[in-house]
């Protein structure tokens, strides 16, 4: 008999004997068993995950609907990849194919890999949890560290800031350790106005009282009627009000150089003088004195 014919036998031998079809039996039951609970974990993860970006509609941070549809379809992703991995490494274990030693080899390549990208895969995961935590979004107002700026852009592994006079800073997600977010408050708006000594300063501070009544109707930008706290300090020269405004985020300044130019224009036209620097001369002995306005 030759080594074919031995061979032809050997394999009819396997397939008639018994035990082999239970195996193969039980093999396919165990597949088809993995490939089922598989399913079954993804659509429990993926409810979950569901259920969790609901919670976190009621949160003050809120996504908009682009981004938060971006995040849960990575999610989602994210979760059959890894239950799909699990399982075909159990069905290769069921055929009979020695998963350790793939697994370990893939162990070696992702420690290579990890040792040569530490600094990226710190900030694709820093950019992760800025996304899902809703730190800030594009749009919002932030300062990080010596940067601040409106945010152009989120990605997983740089944050784009344009600052007010043009520049754009490209920060890497895993160096933003500390971020201020100007954005999710309103804004106070603070004016100080200066008033002379020789000015009655009860009725400069009723007529900016009657300005001020009816401002929050002028400009919609105003949260509320802006408040005149009264006097904050005593100058070299005048005597300083302060008015504070709660404005919408990131509005205070504008509003402030509205309030300025308003109760500016209202004082003149009730005759109260706003002061300006003086200098006061004195001649030695013997010469006249005289006061210089300067």
């Amino acid at each position: 008999m030759t080594l074919t014919e031995k061979g032809i036998k050997k394999i009819v031998d396997k397939f008639q004997n018994e035990d082999t079809w239970l195996n193969l039996g039980e093999g396919l039951l165990k597949i088809f068993a993995i490939i089922i609970i598989a399913n079954i974990l993804i659509r429990i993860g993926k409810l979950m995950i569901h259920n969790i970006f609901k919670i976190r509609e009621i949160s003050p941070l809120r996504t908009n609907e682009r981004r938060e549809g971006t995040l849960l379809k990575l999610l989602d992703n994210v979760l059959s990849y890894v239950v799909y991995f699990i399982a075909f490494m159990m069905v290769l274990s069921v055929l009979g194919i020695d998963v350790k030693a793939l697994i370990a080899g893939a162990g070696i390549i992702g420690l290579a890999v990890g040792f040569g990208a530490q600094s990226l895969v710190k900030d694709i995961i820093s950019g992760f949890f800025i996304i899902f935590e809703d730190q800030f979004s594009v749009g919002d107002h932030i300062r990080v560290g010596q940067f601040e700026g409106d945010v152009l852009a989120i990605g997983l592994r740089t944050t784009k800031l344009k600052n007010w006079t043009g520049e754009i800073h490209i920060l890497p997600n895993g160096s933003i350790t500390q971020v201020t977010n100007f954005s999710l408050n309103n804004s106070i708006a603070v004016v100080d106005v200066g008033i002379a000594y020789e000015e009655d300063i009860e009725k400069a501070e009723k007529v900016i009282e009657e300005l001020l009544e009816h401002m929050q109707d002028q400009y919609d930008e105003l949260v509320e009627k802006p408040a005149l706290l009264g006097i904050q300090n005593l100058g070299p020269s005048e005597v300083i009000l302060r008015i504070v405004a709660e404005t919408q985020p990131m509005k205070q300044f504008a509003v402030a150089r509205k309030i300025r130019r308003d109760v500016k224009m209202h004082l003149d036209e009730h005759g109260i003088e706003i002061p300006y620097p003086r200098l006061v001369t004195f001649a030695r002995e013997g010469e006249q004195s005289k006061g210089l306005n300067v």
